[in-house]
């Protein structure tokens, strides 16, 4: 069986790294999942989601012309749900707006009043 790249296989978990986990595949070839394709969340230990022996299903990423093979177990997943921020982008915050028009109004009356005071004092 020859592996193609974007192909879906099973392995088992041989060794694992602090940055990734070396994995066999059908004939007798071996491949790697770095940390960053092991899950969608942040993965500090490796240990932490896989052990060796461990049987995996996991995507052919990228075969080197050296032999490497790169594989991903995170694109097989669907990605979590973006979360929504917990508070609103700058200048979306209504009450800041209704303020800052009512500040400007504000100065813009004092700023005329000003005004019409100079130039009642002038006559």
């Amino acid at each position: 069986m020859s592996l193609e790249i974007g192909s879906i296989v099973e392995g088992k978990v041989v060794k694992t790294t602090n940055f990734g986990a070396f994995v066999e595949l059908d004939e007798g070839k071996t491949g790697l999942i770095h940390i960053s394709e092991i899950s969608h969340t942040y993965v500090r230990d490796v240990k932490e989601h896989l052990h060796e022996n461990d049987v995996v299903r996991v995507k052919v990423v990228s075969v080197k012309p050296d032999g490497k093979i790169d594989l991903s177990m995170k694109q097989l997943e669907d990605p979590p749900p973006r979360e929504e921020r917990s508070r609103p982008r700058r200048g979306a915050d209504p009450s800041f707006e209704r303020m800052m028009k009512q500040f400007m109004r504000s100065s813009e009356e004092k700023h005329a009043d000003i005004k019409r005071n100079r130039e009642a004092k002038r006559a």
